[in-house]
């Protein structure tokens, strides 16, 4: 779906909101409410006792509602100005309303840009494959007026609809996007976006010795592919290029090592890292950030085949390793490790996969956060959860203890692709360290799939990772100037 903002008033019997900076009868009626309207805002404001919540005027041919500005604003209270505006759109999507406008009537842009944030995001929709799509209504465009600036509302504008390209990703089905199509799709958004795109096909694959995705391929009939996205700006201020690898597994039965009916039901979403790392290249595409980083996608399915590699088998690696595959389940991290040591070749200041990689992520911190591990890269780490609390995608970091070794070693290989029953989201992590030379973020994202709405995460695929990577690149641009 597309979404617009337009930068000037509302027609008549818009929607709106507004974002005041406090709620004095005086400064409400100067601003164009009625007495009575108010003191009635007035009076629900001074009731509240927690985070004031969006209080609605009810004019029958229009609704206005009011949003208090907090004097301090805190992440948490961020977070619950976009939740505000998520609650707005239901309010306006039962109305069969498509257009929304908000007026900002206090000083600072964040809340303005947090609300705003709330209300697109919150209006998203995949309707592709409904019979009934054209009678299907949803917000499409949002006005403001009052104190904003353009230049930062566009950006976040580019950063919505990043993560409206990565939630389409997820949600495609893989009878149409296959590893191959899944090409096509990154194509296309870079033609849109203007950023550099090459797929590698599967003979280049082979001629790389990528193993682990040959490997996890073998079951498929559908041929392998090896994404390359590049934004490099001639103003770029890193002379060496930030590196975000996304897993593309586009559908994941398991494998051999079958997984039930119940657990395959979102493993369209397998490649919700690949997603993130389209859409972050998108959006700083469209924003012109100066600022080099380059996206590495390994894409397949992971299927059962006449060919397909079970518990036992051995592959080598593109980096010489080699690896016994007990579990065909954990083929996430096989592909991930061709792509880790390929971008070795660009020199990197720094990489960070992303990639829904363990059930033992979800099952330790559940669909609240981003499980993180870290090598060699302690700044860029505290950088990115810094980040993550300004999108609210909050990081909580694992080890990287050597121990942790012990039990990924093989009797017959050099590593094993899986380390038991316990600390599964950390011993995934160490199997990926044996494929890096350079500093190393790896984020499992536990929050990238969703069985049910979160106010402005949508179902199914989120859009996890997108907002997060775009707000570090940001941050590392400020920290440059």
């Amino acid at each position: 779906m597309r979404f617009q903002f337009i930068f000037k008033q509302s027609p008549a019997n818009t929607t709106q909101v507004w974002l005041v900076p406090n709620t004095k009868t005086d400064f409400l009626i100067k601003s164009g409410l009625n007495k009575e309207e108010a003191a009635f805002v007035h009076k629900q404001s001074e009731a509240a006792k927690t985070a004031p919540e969006p209080i609605l005027i009810n004019r029958y041919k229009s609704c206005i509602w009011i949003v208090v500005c907090p004097a301090s604003p805190t992440d948490s209270l961020i977070e619950k100005i976009r939740i505000n505006g998520s609650r707005i759109v239901q309010h306006v999507k039962s109305n069969k309303q498509d257009t929304i406008a908000v007026h900002n009537l206090c000083k600072d842009n964040t809340l303005l840009m947090a609300i705003v944030e709330g209300i697109a995001l919150s209006s998203y929709t995949f309707d592709k494959y409904f019979s009934d799509k054209k009678q299907r209504r949803t917000i499409h465009t949002c006005y403001i007026s009052g104190s904003f600036d353009k230049k930062e509302m566009t950006d976040l504008l580019h950063s919505i609809l990043g993560t409206f390209i990565s939630r389409d990703l997820v949600n495609e089905p893989v009878q149409y996007l296959t590893a191959t199509q899944l090409s096509k799709e990154i194509q296309r958004v870079s033609k849109e976006a203007g950023f550099h795109f090459e797929y590698l096909t599967k003979k280049k694959i082979e001629s790389l010795k990528m193993g682990g995705l040959l490997g996890v391929n073998k079951g498929s009939v559908e041929p392998p592919t090896f994404n390359i996205l590049e934004w490099k700006p001639k103003n770029a201020i890193n002379k060496n290029p930030l590196i975000l690898v996304g897993k593309g597994v586009v559908y994941d039965t398991g494998g051999s090592s079958l997984k039930t009916s119940q657990g395959m039901e979102k493993m369209k979403g397998d490649m919700a890292g690949a997603a993130a790392v389209t859409g972050v290249l998108y959006a700083i595409a469209k924003s012109k950030l100066n600022y080099h980083v380059i996206g590495l996608i390994p894409a397949t399915d992971n299927r059962i085949g006449n060919r397909s590699i079970v518990p036992g088998d051995i592959l080598t690696m593109s980096n010489g390793k080699t690896v016994e595959v007990l579990n065909t389940d954990a083929e996430g991290r096989l592909i991930l490790a061709d792509a880790l040591h390929y971008a070795a070749r660009y020199k990197p200041s720094l990489v960070i996969d992303m990639a829904t990689l363990t059930g033992a992520a979800v099952a330790a911190i559940g669909e609240l956060g981003i499980v993180g591990l870290a090598k060699d890269a302690e700044e860029d780490f505290e950088l990115l959860q810094k980040s993550g609390w300004e999108v609210y995608e909050r990081i909580v970091r694992f080890p990287l203890w050597d121990e942790y070794n012990e039990m990924i070693k093989s009797p017959i290989a050099d590593i094993k692709n899986i380390g038991g029953p316990l600390a599964g989201a950390i011993t995934a992590g160490k199997f990926l360290e044996h494929f890096v030379t350079y500093p190393w973020i790896h984020l499992d994202l536990s929050n990238a799939l969703s069985d049910r709405n979160q106010h402005y995460r949508t179902a199914i695929g989120t859009g996890a990772g997108t907002r997060l990577m775009i707000s570090f690149i940001k941050q590392k641009i400020k920290r440059k100037k």
